[in-house]
């Protein structure tokens, strides 16, 4: 197991890791454990997992993306994705993409969540990003907050569009 970073939180030691193929039910129950993502994610069967594995397998096997775990005691209780995305605008800039951040129930209010973006930040400032972004459902309202106080600021209007 390879550590990114350890997390000192006033109750317990949390390590951030990559994260490995048996870390997928507990990513997904993460993903799941929220009013939207319980209407489109989740594993109700083996069709279920194996499109899960398939895009763990993808994400794993490219250099361009980090999908993390942070691990306490043996549980995970935090996940994230950072993509770094090459572009020609901003006269070739690397962005990084932050992506699925969550916090366990029981951990959130710990500082967790603030200590995996300011090491997604870290990351990707490191790897040469000329900027950080992410997206978060208008309905989240509580995240936006989180981000703002983390410097993010709403400077564009996303669109989406389900195929």
């Amino acid at each position: 197991m390879t550590t990114l970073a350890e997390i000192d939180l006033e109750r317990d030691k949390v390590i951030l890791r990559r994260a490995r193929r048996e870390d997928i039910p507990a990513i997904v129950a993460l993903i799941a454990a929220d009013q939207l993502g319980a209407t489109r994610d989740g594993v109700r069967d083996r069709a279920d997992l194996e499109a899960y594995e398939a895009a763990f397998a993808a994400i794993d096997a490219d250099p361009a993306h980090t999908l993390l775990v942070a691990e306490s005691a043996g549980a995970v209780v935090g996940t994230m994705q950072l993509s770094l995305l090459p572009g020609l605008a901003r006269r070739g800039a690397l962005r990084a993409q932050i992506e699925a951040v969550r916090v366990a129930e029981s951990t959130r209010g710990s500082g967790l969540g603030a200590a995996m973006m300011r090491w997604a930040i870290d990351d990707a400032r490191r790897r040469g990003c000329a900027l950080v972004q992410l997206t978060s459902d208008k309905s989240r309202t509580d995240a936006h907050r989180f981000y703002q106080r983390l410097g993010f600021v709403s400077s564009h209007e996303g669109m989406k569009l389900k195929l």
